[in-house]
């Protein structure tokens, strides 16, 4: 009979995510999480399988407690700038990186991360009810304001012209 676990899996995947979504998966080695998860390298693959499966639940968790969040903020915008500002001003880190770097070359890092921002585009069609085109052009320009730094003053900018939209 094995030991008990000696560490809290949620504490683990939790800061799992603040440190891939820092760092980003290839910025993490084993050895990172073992030092910031507290967790021993044999439980962790005992717990996760591998690096890739602790990414995989931190990344669903990101999701759970990130993204699904905003898309219930999302449904009580009444404009564009509403909703754009729900958008920057997400904690969306984890989903970006992702995006960026592992759905290219990660097939249900790729599936996550469509699912999720397809959701976020689903929920600004909704709310503004607007074409389901102009939702995913403004989920990207939401993202790129993120991706640039500076959210307030870039989307700030942006929503000054966003009245015509809705």
């Amino acid at each position: 009979m094995g030991r008990p676990r000696a560490f809290d899996e949620d504490e683990a995947v939790r800061a799992a995510v603040g440190l891939f979504g820092g760092r980003a998966y290839d910025g993490v080695s084993v050895d990172d999480l073992v030092a910031h998860l507290g967790v021993h390298r044999n439980s962790l693959y005992k717990t996760f399988g591998s690096k890739r499966g602790l990414y995989l639940v931190a990344l669903r968790r990101h999701i759970a407690d990130d993204v699904r969040p905003l898309l219930d903020a999302l449904a009580e915008a009444t404009d564009a700038a509403t909703a754009l500002r729900l958008v920057t001003s997400a904690d969306l880190g984890l989903l970006l990186l992702a995006a960026i770097e592992r759905s290219p070359v990660d097939e249900e890092v790729a599936f996550e991360v469509t699912a999720a921002l397809d959701s976020v585009d689903r929920a600004i069609a909704d709310a503004l009810g607007v074409p389901a085109a102009l939702a995913t052009a403004l989920t990207a320009a939401a993202l790129g304001i993120l991706l640039r730094g500076n959210p307030d003053k870039v989307a700030t900018a942006l929503a000054q012209h966003l009245g015509p939209l809705t």
